[in-house]
């Protein structure tokens, strides 16, 4: 094994999650087209989405918890174990001599252990000071800017030159990779000796009072139900991008992927950049307010948009809100539960985009056909606006004790 000293290993953790994203933003990019080939319907694809949803949702919190007892060498080798047979599957399912459409369900089952992102938040979270948090949790962007930008432009390059089953053969190859440097250079826990000791003959990973425990602490449901509330509409049209993109802006797989990449370059300028230096200035809750604020007004904007250069327009206030608001989200939660519990809160967290993706497709394709994109910028709107209503007249408090 390989020892590292303490910014090596957080280098390194940013390293791991950086290749994890752009195999997993690979796989993104050509599933709308591999079903299309299989011959999916809307209707099938959004299934296959709730699947791959509902497994993460499951995972998400018991890998959280399996991470806080087992460590952070065990979390990242078994988060990318179950990628490498997710992307062996999905390489499977693409030959005509197999059941394709059988292998391609099947892929979304390794799905559940798949949480390198949060397991990379609990390294950075238990190496780093809480002052500093936000801003070391912030340069994850740079690692999911990185991962959009390549992920997207591999996929569906790597697709139209040399076939569909390419990019999934090469996000095979990179998460066998992502699992040696795990076992090989991380250390087998992040935590203080008598952090990790707390865990220690504890209670067992699927506990599931212990989670629920941990969620209905007062200074963590508020701050959670804002999460999962405010980015829910913005989740809906993000689930539904792949057809809106297709249907809607009549896009390529490859235009597709270009406009994925500015996606990417945003969330590395705002995540790795902005919201670091703005975390220093202005308090939490302040950031949190603004998030939802901007929330509201791109709503407002994607409800009267009309083609793909009025979307463009309105990205940079979109990254912005997703940026600020899982940042301070993830900080504010992490904050106001013990540190043995960190990375069980952050597997809670990682829960909140499964969610979205698991009642996404099913929502958001019913208003999408029933009313077209607009409406999706309405429900975004309005949501937001509530929510900025709530958290104006009743702030968040950030005073009171740790969970003990």
């Amino acid at each position: 094994m390989v020892a590292l000293p303490r910014q090596g290993i957080i280098i390194l953790t940013y390293v791991l999650a950086a290749l994890e994203l752009t195999c997993l933003f690979m796989q993104f990019s050509i599933i709308p087209y591999l079903s299309r080939t299989l011959g999916l319907d809307s209707v099938s694809f959004g299934y296959l989405q709730t699947t791959f949803g509902v497994l993460q949702l499951l995972g998400g919190p018991v890998f959280g918890r399996f991470a806080d007892q087992r460590g952070a060498r065990a979390a990242l080798t078994l988060s990318f174990l179950a990628a490498s047979a997710l992307y062996l599957l999905l390489v499977a399912s693409c030959s005509p001599a197999l059941p394709g459409v059988f292998l391609l369900f099947a892929s979304r089952l390794p799905a559940a252990l798949m949480h390198t992102l949060p397991a990379a938040q609990m390294v950075i979270t238990d190496l780093t000071a809480p002052t500093k948090r936000p801003t070391a949790l912030s340069r994850l962007g740079l690692c999911f800017g990185i991962g959009v930008i390549f992920g997207s432009l591999l996929g569906g390059t790597l697709s139209t030159a040399y076939g569909i089953q390419c990019p999934a053969f090469l996000a095979f190859v990179v998460t066998l990779l992502g699992a040696v440097l795990s076992f090989t250079c991380i250390p087998v826990t992040t935590k203080e000796a008598s952090v990790q000791s707390a865990h220690q003959g504890g209670t067992s990973v699927f506990d599931l009072k212990a989670i629920s425990r941990l969620l209905l602490l007062p200074r963590v449901l508020p701050v959670f139900l804002v999460k999962v509330i405010s980015g829910f509409p913005s989740g809906l049209f993000m689930v539904m991008f792949s057809i809106i993109s297709m249907d809607f802006f009549q896009l390529e797989a490859a235009q597709a992927g270009y406009l994925m990449s500015f996606f990417g370059i945003l969330q590395m300028m705002i995540q790795g950049l902005v919201i670091g230096r703005l975390s220093t200035r202005f308090p939490e809750e302040a950031l949190l307010r603004s998030s939802v604020l901007v929330f509201a007004v791109v709503g407002l904007g994607m409800a009267l948009m009309s083609n793909v250069f009025h979307f463009c327009l309105l990205l940079p206030g979109l990254v912005f809100s997703l940026c600020a608001l899982n940042i301070v989200t993830d900080s504010m939660l992490t904050k106001a539960v013990s540190a043995s519990d960190t990375g069980t809160m952050l597997g809670l967290c990682a829960s909140v985009h499964p969610l979205t993706r698991t009642v996404g497709p099913t929502l958001g394709g019913l208003l999408y056909r029933s009313y077209g994109v607009s409406i999706l910028g309405h429900v975004q709107l309005m949501v937001n606006l509530l929510v900025l209503l709530v958290l104006w007249k009743k702030p968040l408090s950030q005073k009171g004790d740790k969970a003990r």
